[in-house]
């Protein structure tokens, strides 16, 4: 019997103790504070995370303690997590003592002296409460709570910036447990468990699940949706896409989301659409493992529907419009040739007035906007995917195109009226973008993008960063 299943039967009857101890009481599943905690509580409370990380009473009773703290996390509410949390951070934490202490020995010697006391240091800086993090992923859902934790633990970053060392904590930890290599690749479809359909509409983040017949249509015989799933996690997808197999390049998701359109023959299909990425597990965020689903999905196509010839996205560009009507946008609006930005603008008084022009556009018609306007926007859409960056920081401050462009894609095509939903409209004036991956040069575009910067782009976009009126004037 494994120290797991010792606990889930001989530590259950002892879940319901540690509440008390937090100054919180039950009411049905919820619990609810009975004022703060107090020194005597939170003195107890610390005693028991001590015996669990010093496993005294050997590692099943250390395994008991972790299971109990566990459930009763999950059962408090934001208040007592946020005591709790506020408790890992504040008193089990790395000695400062002790790490002075290795510093001065680590100053003093060499050889193998210097070895050892690098050691001694790297073992001080290790913070106390990574052994009862360590503890929870041994239990049968520990993995799942560790992710909830971190969820919960981002929520209080957004006003106490100071938690963000537990979240460190928590993503190196699960860093390790969600190492691409264990992750398990599977197809979803319209006969999947229901249970698991009703996450994909829950889940879905980019373009919303409207019904049923809906998502019917996303798994119909020319669609394909793939998901990652942990080991200890077989119910809850992590990430998944959604892939239509199309016959040339898709740009228009309304078309493409169409419950009447007619399926396609995945025989007649040439072009394989990823026009839907979603991640599902708040907690994870920072943890990478998109750019690998691309891979294994385009490897497991190419299988299975070997007439596929090209790989590509339609995509939103969700800081395009916010970007456009700030200073970065005010900036490049100065740097083209006044007399091009009123022909393609006309009644655009000045830059400065650019995001009052905008607002007073026909958006629910952009369709019936002039090409000289068109062109205008698709260029500066093109210059902000490529030059807008973050910071100091060579990569693309779009969040969707940084995660293309540093998987090894490129800028294929802007499209217009592409995505008129209110969210379309609002992010990016109803504009997506296709990027492409093209197999043979992944890898050097990956690595290029990465290091230098460098974002690739077909020759339509270089056509059109050059012939728009948002063409570059002056630096």
């Amino acid at each position: 019997m494994n120290i797991a299943t010792e606990v889930i039967q001989r530590g259950k009857r002892n879940w319901s103790r540690l509440p008390k101890v937090l100054g919180l009481t039950r009411k049905g599943k919820e619990m609810t504070p009975e004022g703060a905690l107090v020194q005597a509580d939170a003195k107890t409370l610390r005693e028991q995370i001590e015996a669990c990380i010093a496993q005294r009473g050997g590692p099943v009773s250390s395994s008991q303690q972790a299971a109990r703290l566990a459930e009763d996390y999950s059962q408090w509410d934001e208040a007592g997590k946020r005591r709790f949390l506020a408790l890992l951070l504040d008193d089990f934490d790395f000695n400062e003592a002790q790490v002075q202490e290795a510093l001065q020995a680590a100053g003093n010697v060499t050889g193998e002296e210097l070895r050892n006391a690098c050691q001694a240091l790297r073992k001080a800086l290790v913070p106390a409460r990574a052994e009862l993090l360590r503890r929870w992923t041994l239990l049968p859902a520990g993995v799942k709570f560790l992710v909830d934790m971190r969820r919960d633990v981002f929520a209080l970053m957004r006003e106490e910036p100071r938690f963000k060392p537990l979240s460190t904590d928590l993503k190196e930890m699960l860093s390790s447990l969600f190492n691409v290599g264990i992750l398990q690749l599977q197809s979803i479809s319209w006969n999947s468990p229901a249970a698991l359909l009703e996450k994909l509409i829950a889940y879905e983040a980019v373009h919303e699940i409207e019904s049923w017949e809906d998502l019917k249509h996303r798994l119909n015989v020319d669609r394909r949706c793939f998901a990652f799933f942990h080991p200890n996690m077989p119910n809850e997808p992590l990430i998944f896409i959604e892939v239509a197999l199309h016959k040339g390049v898709a740009d228009n998701v309304q078309k493409l989301l169409d419950t009447s359109a007619p399926a396609l023959k995945p025989s007649d299909a040439d072009t394989a659409v990823f026009y839907s990425i979603s991640n599902t597990q708040k907690g994870l965020g920072g943890i990478p493992f998109g750019g690998f689903l691309i891979k294994q999905v385009v490897d497991r196509l190419r299988h299975d529907v070997p007439n596929i010839r090209k790989f590509i996205t339609l995509s939103p560009i969700p800081g395009f419009r916010k970007w456009m009507e700030g200073e970065g946008g005010l900036e490049m609006l100065k740097g083209l040739d006044p007399k091009k930005l009123a022909a393609a603008a006309p009644g655009l008084s000045a830059p400065e007035n650019f995001a009052e022009y905008l607002a007073g556009l026909d958006w629910e018609h952009p369709e019936s906007m002039s090409e000289d306007f068109k062109m205008l926007l698709k260029g500066l859409c093109v210059r902000y995917l490529g030059e807008a960056k973050r910071g100091n920081n060579p990569t693309a401050l779009d969040p969707v195109a940084h995660f293309h462009l540093n998987n090894g894609a490129r800028i294929e095509q802007i499209n217009w009226v592409a995505n008129v939903t209110p969210r379309g409209l609002r992010e990016s004036f109803g504009l997506m973008v296709n990027y492409r991956y093209k197999l043979e040069r992944i890898e050097k575009h990956h690595e290029d993008y990465l290091h230098r910067g460098v974002v690739y782009t077909s020759s339509a976009v270089k056509a059109l960063r050059t012939k728009s009126p948002a063409a570059k004037t002056r630096s």
